[in-house]
């Protein structure tokens, strides 16, 4: 077998949470590129619409569009079972949707807290255990989830005590459902990504900083996530689970 053919995609689907823009987005079209079906999953169905007819147009692949609210078990299970019905099978998840709300811990609420705990942690396990039960009763599966840098590091100079924590939470949960299921042929692993330039970052004032703390100089680019998350979603990875993988341009290292 060539090297390439291990990343073909071809036959399987992807379901994409917070997939109809910035690093969820580029998720989609890495896997849409190797062949894969892709459902985007995500709060604004209208974006999410929109999303999965560029796909399916750019990529030549069958799309679909869910609207979910990751934080509602009820909104997760109907999810994963619209696209099982529709597409047939659920070979990976992106379990990517997330939010940061940056106050200083003495001032952060408890709602806001729950806020950013609910949807960057609950809500990657509820996707996961929901699309992983699917994985086991068709023998596999690939579970990707979104963590970040702040998960091993306190990044400056914004404060996020909530955002850190949860994605720390969300490095573990990985390892956690990774040993759970090794012997079920699903493998979860998550990705760390730095800081990535994405419509939701464009024109932060804290950028000149970020860029300045950087080894790279510059913010990373969304698709430079690409290669990470194929070769995850892909039979190219067949032996690794319960591995956090770090895409900040080297900012951890210093």
């Amino acid at each position: 077998m060539k090297i390439t053919e291990k990343f073909n995609l071809e036959g399987k689907n992807a379901v994409v949470t917070g997939g109809a823009q910035g690093i969820g987005l580029n998720y989609a079209m890495a896997v849409a590129g190797a062949g894969a079906g892709v459902a985007i999953a995500d709060l604004n169905i209208g974006k999410a619409r929109e999303t999965a007819e560029r796909i399916a147009r750019e990529f030549g692949v069958k799309t679909m569009a869910i609207e979910v609210d990751v934080t509602v078990p009820e909104q997760v299970e109907r999810m994963c079972r619209e696209m099982a019905e529709e597409m047939g099978r659920i070979d990976i998840a992106f379990c990517n949707a997330g939010i940061s709300i940056n106050v200083p811990a003495e001032e952060m609420t408890y709602e806001q807290w729950r806020k950013v705990i609910d949807i960057n942690l609950t809500g990657v396990f509820l996707t996961a255990t929901a699309a992983g039960r699917y994985m086991i009763r068709q023998g596999g599966g690939s579970i990707i989830n979104t963590a970040s840098m702040s998960g091993h590091i306190v990044n400056i100079p914004q404060p996020q005590v909530g955002y850190n924590a949860s994605k720390a939470g969300v490095i573990m949960l990985t390892k956690s459902l990774a040993v759970e299921w090794a012997d079920k042929n699903v493998r979860v692993n998550s990705i760390s990504p730095g800081y990535i330039m994405t419509d939701l970052t464009k024109g932060n004032e804290l950028i000149p900083r970020w860029e300045e703390l950087s080894p790279y100089g510059r913010m990373g680019k969304p698709e430079e996530l690409q290669g990470i998350a194929l070769y995850l979603a892909s039979d190219a990875s067949s032996f690794t689970t319960g591995a956090d993988f770090v895409v900040d341009g080297a900012y951890t290292c210093v």
